[in-house]
């Protein structure tokens, strides 16, 4: 018998320890604890950790305050009054509660009713089944235009496409998460992200310079480039990586739960027309409310994309109602309601599978809360920073420090714009100090923003995830999510970071009036 060449002997080994590695990972991860108790226990630890440190003067600065920062004790009776005061409203103000519930209520109808299978139907009429990947990656990467709604609209369609096409429907989870959550940045259109980043860049930046301005679109060109970098990683992992590992794992979720794709008949396509035919109606209406200059849908300086703008803060509702209306036209048309009645099962089938995510983020507020309230998460962000800048690296070498910190920053502070407000007073001025611009830091903050946030648990909707992998694999825990999303962090965080440097020294243009050098 042949031996095997040593180069794919070599192959062989490495993707079997890789293999067994992400078993591994997902092994512990799954005998950890369910996710609620998970985020009670952490809400208990970060209660010990502010009591411990409490009493010690730290020297850091607050750059809130531009007071010594303390760390607030979360078991005073005070606190622990204040706690309790604040249970109901903490979880009823938890954000991505309200976006995940609103946004499924018209995305339950639509499904309920036939709409989104009939899309997909066409869909994957037209599309064979091994371009899939690419498609559903590039529309998680637009769907950042829409604030968080490709985490409940996006995510879980990946798996219905690839289920319908005979794929694994974790692998198409796997993949929109990556392009909604690990590409954050990456976006080919500008999105209330830019104005809000460039808000405190600019702030930061004068701390140093009181005259420096910063562009909202400063870094445009990279993140429109970095798109394609997104889906082109993520095309390879999920096809060559994810869906390989995937195979000995059964489809074993409860079949009312999962859509079934059968053929489309004239009853179906008369239905989705008409369906068609009410969204464009309606992004016709809302097209020519924003047009004018006086449009009640801008923000005073007349921006669509700002978050100041009405518009943005309406896409969640927008989304409601760009799903539900069609998918009532379709139902009726179609003939897939007959009643009103039939409406609103839709609306409580897709509520009743959000009952274990209400749960979990019942616990998830109540510590995200305690620790943003201790300040324990800013200690960890100010120490790194300060740690980093007391090395003095040459300017290379720190903006990859600045993706390295920030990666893991991010893995402990989930949200973009609370960490940017920590974090930009320390990092953009301390780099105009070494001769680098401000969009260029800000550019290695959001490489380092997006690329973890696919492994945290601590991710709001990293739950929400793990919820969308249990309909088709029960036994899919917190162990499962982060072993399948590995990958696509290590080498996102790899790549991106490499493209960043290579850019930077090619020269391309980083966006509007964007620059790397300062002054």
């Amino acid at each position: 018998m042949a031996k095997a060449p040593p180069e794919r002997k070599a192959r062989a080994e490495a993707g079997g320890f890789v293999d067994r590695a992400l078993n591994a990972i997902e092994t512990i991860g799954n005998r950890l604890p369910d996710p609620a108790i998970l985020f009670l226990l952490l809400l208990v630890l970060t209660w010990i950790a502010s009591a411990i440190l409490a009493p010690i003067e730290f020297a850091e600065v607050d750059p809130r305050s531009g007071e010594p920062l303390r760390i607030a004790n979360q078991l005073t009776g005070t606190a622990l009054a204040t706690f309790l005061v604040q249970l109901v409203p903490t979880f009823t103000g938890f954000a991505p509660l309200g976006v995940v519930l609103v946004a499924l209520l018209g995305v339950g109808v639509a499904e309920k009713t036939g709409f989104i299978n009939a899309g997909l139907k066409l869909i994957l009429g037209r599309t064979s089944a091994s371009l899939l990947t690419p498609m559903l990656i590039l529309a998680a990467i637009v769907s950042h235009t829409a604030a968080d709604a490709g985490y409940v609209l996006v995510i879980p369609l990946g798996g219905v496409i690839f289920y319908a096409a005979g794929r694994h429907p974790l692998a198409g989870i796997s993949a929109a998460f990556a392009g909604v959550s690990g590409g954050f940045s990456a976006n080919f259109i500008p999105s209330g992200i830019d104005p809000l980043l460039q808000g405190f860049t600019q702030q930061a930046a004068q701390i140093l310079d009181a005259e420096r301005m910063v562009n909202p679109l400063s870094n445009l060109g990279f993140t429109a480039l970095s798109s394609l970098l997104v889906i082109g990683v993520g095309w390879y992992l999920t096809d060559r990586v994810i869906e390989p590992r995937l195979q000995d794992t059964p489809v074993d979720g409860d079949p009312a739960e999962m859509p079934k794709m059968d053929e489309l008949n004239d009853a179906d396509r008369r239905g989705f027309l008409a369906g068609v035919g009410a969204m464009v109606a309606g992004l016709l209406v809302l097209t020519l409310w924003a047009l004018p200059e006086g449009s009640s849908l801008r923000d005073p300086d007349g921006s669509l994309s700002s978050f100041a703008a009405p518009l943005m803060g309406m896409m969640v509702p927008l989304i409601f109602l760009l799903f539900l209306i069609p998918g009532v036209v379709h139902g009726y048309v179609a003939g897939t309601v007959k009643t009103h009645r039939d409406i609103v099962k839709g609306m409580t089938a897709a509520m009743g599978t959000m009952a274990y995510y209400l749960v979990m983020a019942f616990f998830a507020a109540q510590f995200i809360a305690a620790f943003n309230n201790s300040n324990v998460g800013l200690l960890i962000a100010l120490k790194g920073a300060n740690f980093l800048r007391d090395l003095a690296l040459p300017p290379q070498v720190t903006i990859v420090g600045i993706i390295l910190l920030t990666s893991v920053v991010n893995i402990f502070v989930g949200s973009a714009s609370a960490k940017w407000a920590l974090l930009s007073s320390i990092f953009v001025p301390m780099l105009m100090g070494l001769g680098i611009a401000p969009e260029l830091t800000q550019a290695a903050y959001r490489v380092g923003d997006s690329v973890t946030n696919i492994i945290t648990p601590l991710m709001p909707y990293f739950p929400l995830v793990v919820v969308f992998c249990q309909r088709y694999v029960k036994s899919t825990g917190i162990g499962t999510v982060a072993s399948l999303m590995l990958p696509y962090s290590v080498v996102l965080l790899v790549t991106w970071t490499l493209f960043l440097i290579v850019y930077w020294i090619v020269g391309l243009p980083l966006g509007i009036q964007g620059a790397y050098t300062y002054p």
